[in-house]
């Protein structure tokens, strides 16, 4: 069975959700890029014009030119059953909250194709937690990128025991079509490679500070001095937004719930909700 991927899209204009439309549609694919309103997707425009101008910093061979037609070739849509009609692989980005990730496949699964391929780009949570919910477990895994796609380019995919290997081949070749390098997962695990080894570090920068141990700057500091890291926990909590961070947090443990709470009451409530923001833990200039 051959699988082919020509029509792409993304349901979430977040962060990472416009770095994986826009990332995509760099490489030649034509994209839609799906969120729930039209505030959403005036936020999306100014955030594929702020990519438009990394990549041609950041990415070689990108040039005002083929960014124009990199966003070109992305359409814009609040109708989930337009999103959806001509789509052959689904990537989903919409909240980490379990919840909102099945009620929007139990829609999905009525409005696609049967071909269409869905890939969640899940965190934490696993694909079985949703699975039953695509009506289509044969075609549905998870499809994982890190933040700033074109540079922190790892794209880990990781099945349910009943996803069909030519689905899981043919997502693996579409990574690398699109400039990713794939880590194949041979069984489930709750945050794959990468955020089995991040979660777990970052929780315990935000224990440090909440705790009232050290300042965030000084937790940076340690770990940028003792490990040569570029980045501490904070600096990289910053870059991913600290919505995705409480929303793990807040439906974990008692414990996760605490520290949940802290960011809630001292950063998310007051607006500082990353660099995208302008402010988080630290101060970003325009």
């Amino acid at each position: 069975m051959t699988i082919e991927f020509r029509k792409v899209t993304v349901l979430g204009t977040g962060v990472l959700g416009s770095q994986i439309a826009f990332q995509t549609a760099f490489h030649g694919f034509d994209v839609t890029a799906y969120d729930i309103d039209d505030a959403a997707l005036t936020a999306a425009r100014t955030r594929f014009d702020g990519l438009a101008a990394v990549y041609q910093q950041d990415v070689a061979g990108a040039d005002a030119s083929n960014t124009a037609a990199t966003t070109a070739r992305i359409t814009l849509t609040t109708d989930l059953a337009t999103a959806a009609a001509e789509a052959d692989l689904i990537i989903e980005a919409v909240p980490e909250v379990l919840e909102i990730k099945r009620d929007l496949y139990g829609k999905l699964g009525a409005l696609a194709p049967e071909r269409t391929v869905f890939a969640t780009n899940s965190s934490t949570l696993l694909p079985s937690d949703i699975v039953d919910y695509t009506g289509r477990a044969d075609r549905f895994l998870a499809l994982h990128f890190a933040n700033h796609v074109w540079k922190f380019n790892t794209a880990e995919v990781m099945g349910t025991e009943q996803t069909d290997p030519a689905v899981f081949a043919a997502v693996v070749e579409f990574a690398k079509s699109i400039g990713m390098v794939p880590i194949e997962l041979h069984k489930e695990k709750a945050g794959y490679v990468l955020n089995s080894l991040l979660v777990p570090f970052l929780n315990s920068g935000i224990e440090l500070a909440a705790g009232g141990y050290a300042e965030p700057a000084a937790v940076d500091e340690t770990w940028r001095i003792a490990t040569g890291a570029p980045m501490g926990p904070f600096q990289i909590l910053d870059i991913v937004g600290l919505t995705t961070p409480y929303n793990i947090l807040i439906n974990g443990s008692d414990a996760h719930k605490k520290l949940a709470a802290w960011l809630k009451e001292n950063y998310i409530d007051q607006g500082k909700l990353g660099a995208a923001t302008g402010e988080g833990f630290y101060r970003y200039s325009a």
